[in-house]
């Protein structure tokens, strides 16, 4: 058996200590860096929580997106990162500043108002709150057209070339029916 602590090997009886919050089984000399436990808690007492009941799928809700749900039928408009670089400036808040306000990087700021970064619906709605500009719109759905399917164009195969050779031998035979 090794220390916890130091790893060398562990001569006689191991001591079961507290470090810094940390149940460990030390050497003597690693022992005197810690409070000792003599016995074990968690075997003796019994758990006192009652374990929470499960909840179906469907009624599992995500803690991060739970308070602010944001539509999926929502996209970005083309121009978000000037908008955004417009809106904080009109604002007179620098980068640090609205980094603060929604609890955010300074430096994924930076790249969504240079363009080289998408915000994500949840970002862009916070953006649109914070700097009360409009980020968010419905999605333009494209109508299908009608499925035209395309001529094969493709090379010939050698089973085509079969086929096509016993069409042309067939045709040669109804001609000289006819002409006899």
């Amino acid at each position: 058996m090794r220390c916890e602590v130091c790893g060398r090997k562990i001569y006689g009886k191991p001591y079961r200590v507290i470090i810094e919050g940390a149940k460990l089984l030390v050497c003597a000399e690693c022992s005197k860096h810690g409070k000792i436990v003599w016995e074990e808690e968690s075997k003796t007492k019994p758990p006192t929580t009652k374990p929470k009941p499960r909840l179906p799928l469907t009624q599992i809700s995500n803690k991060k997106t739970s308070g602010n749900i944001v539509d999926a039928n929502l996209e970005l408009v083309e121009d978000f990162g000037l908008k955004v670089k417009q809106a904080r400036e009109k604002l007179g808040l620098s980068h640090e500043e609205l980094g603060k306000k929604l609890n955010e990087k300074v430096s994924v700021l930076k790249k969504i108002e240079a363009g080289k970064m998408k915000p994500d619906n949840a970002l862009a709605v916070k953006l649109e709150h914070a700097l009360k500009i409009k980020l968010l719109v419905p999605t333009a759905e494209e109508i299908p057209k009608a499925v035209v399917p395309k001529p094969a164009s493709r090379e010939l195969t050698l089973g085509d070339l079969i086929q096509l050779n016993k069409k042309d031998k067939e045709k040669g035979e109804t001609t000289e029916r006819k002409q006899s």
